[in-house]
């Protein structure tokens, strides 16, 4: 389109000259004593856009040849720019294809090239950011290669590069360099050094999840599962884990917490930290309230812990595993003291009615026949443990029952009952 109307306007610009040059009749005198000249006036009008674009084109031709220096410098300033940045990226591309010396050579050229340009005076725009790329490029080389020496040195020159072009851009070299000095520290298995690196990261970089993770790798190998509890509960929240890595991560975690819990408001403190989620894991739950009960804390709390799990047990048993359902019912069984409490009074309500929906569970006839034992109803719990002891398959419990079967005899004052009942339980 626009050459089209150049054209159009080429020949509106002829037609207009001819119309002009027909019609023009008019001569010039020019008086050179003792001479006259008479000049056709299209002639001087011709002979004057001669001269105008002679002038213009010999200024132009003077003003390419003074520009012909500053054209040189500038092109040998391009020349050492673009050889700067193909050594980077031929670095770049020898740490991909593991060639580690090459890369680190390569970064430190790239450092050279650009250190030549400085001294001759020539400032390239980005050349903090490229300096800042190519330390950090020697330094993964030389943590591949374990030159610690030389890896702190190209970290320290990238972290005192001075602010120059976008500011965001140095932002993110330095955020970036941070992250990668953690990163390096727990390789090396100096989890301090790694935390500290990240602490010192701004708060809205320490929520990313590069950060989170390395945290996480980080605590968990300075022995802090409290810290990489809750660095592990933020993952899951941004859905950095699938969801069984995730309750495998959490599970051994609180674990490892749960072991090192000492006091009773420690342990609530825990179970507070924990998500909904958690709170309904029956190891999770089997576990913290094992432990609490360790700790002589209430036996309500432990069974307010225990009662989600106990009714999934009740309305859909195969979403418990055997394991853990014996686990369940010895945490209950420890649970109960028989006192004379409304808690306890509504969970035996509870367990034998499950026990009669279930009759052949010999588990729910044990726990059943336990508490009617503490709570002191001798003639149900006879009754429950005779079933459930000979066809238990732990053998813990099955000790348990044996021996209870031998205290309700000699509460009866039956002493061969008592004998026979021991002998049972010696043979566990």
């Amino acid at each position: 389109m626009r050459a089209a109307l150049w054209l159009m306007s080429l020949f509106a610009v002829a037609v207009a000259s001819a119309l002009l040059a027909s019609n023009n009749v008019g001569t010039v005198s020019i008086f050179w004593t003792p001479y006259r000249f008479d000049v056709s006036l299209n002639l001087v009008l011709f002979g004057l856009v001669l001269v105008l674009l002679t002038l213009h084109w010999a200024q132009r031709a003077l003003t390419a040849l003074f520009e012909l220096p500053k054209q040189a410098k500038r092109w040998r300033l391009l020349q050492k720019e673009r050889a700067a940045h193909a050594a980077l990226l031929e670095g770049m591309a020898y740490f991909m294809e593991g060639r580690f010396l090459r890369a680190r050579k390569s970064a430190e050229a790239v450092l050279a090239r650009e250190k030549s340009l400085n001294e001759a005076g020539e400032v390239i725009e980005h050349a903090g950011a490229l300096r800042s790329v190519a330390h950090i490029l020697a330094a993964e080389s030389a943590h591949a290669l374990q030159d610690k020496t030389s890896r702190q040195l190209h970290l320290n020159l990238a972290l005192q590069e001075p602010p120059s072009g976008h500011s965001g851009l140095r932002q993110s070299l330095v955020e970036g360099s941070m992250l990668r000095a953690a990163r390096w520290s727990l390789d090396d298995r100096d989890a301090a050094e790694s935390l500290l690196w990240l602490d010192r990261l701004p708060q809205g970089v320490s929520r990313r999840t590069l950060a989170m993770r390395l945290r996480l790798k980080a605590a968990r190998l300075a022995g802090e599962p409290s810290q990489a509890l809750d660095t592990a509960l933020l993952l899951i929240k941004h859905r950095a884990f699938t969801a069984e890595a995730a309750a495998s991560m959490i599970r051994s975690l609180v674990f490892e917490l749960i072991a090192k819990t000492h006091e009773q408001g420690q342990m609530q403190r825990l179970w507070a930290r924990l998500g909904e989620a958690q709170r309904q894991s029956p190891d999770l739950a089997i576990q913290a309230a094992q432990h609490w009960l360790v700790l002589r804390g209430d036996a309500a709390v432990a069974r307010a812990w225990l009662k989600p799990i106990w009714l999934r047990l009740q309305q859909d048993p195969a979403k418990i595993s055997k394991v853990q359902e014996l686990k369940l019912i010895q945490a209950l069984d420890q649970s109960f003291s028989g006192a004379d409490t409304q808690d306890e009074k509504d969970w035996l309500v509870t367990i034998e009615a499950a026990q009669k929906a279930n009759p052949r569970n010999a588990l729910l006839q044990y726990l059943s026949g336990r508490l009617c034992q503490k709570r002191q109803l001798w003639g149900k719990a006879q009754a429950l443990l005779s079933q459930a002891a000979p066809v238990l398959q732990d053998a813990v419990v099955r000790r348990q029952a044996w021996r209870s079967l031998a205290e309700l005899a000699e509460q009866r004052e039956d002493l061969p009952a008592a004998l026979q009942a021991l002998k049972k339980a010696s043979l566990d």
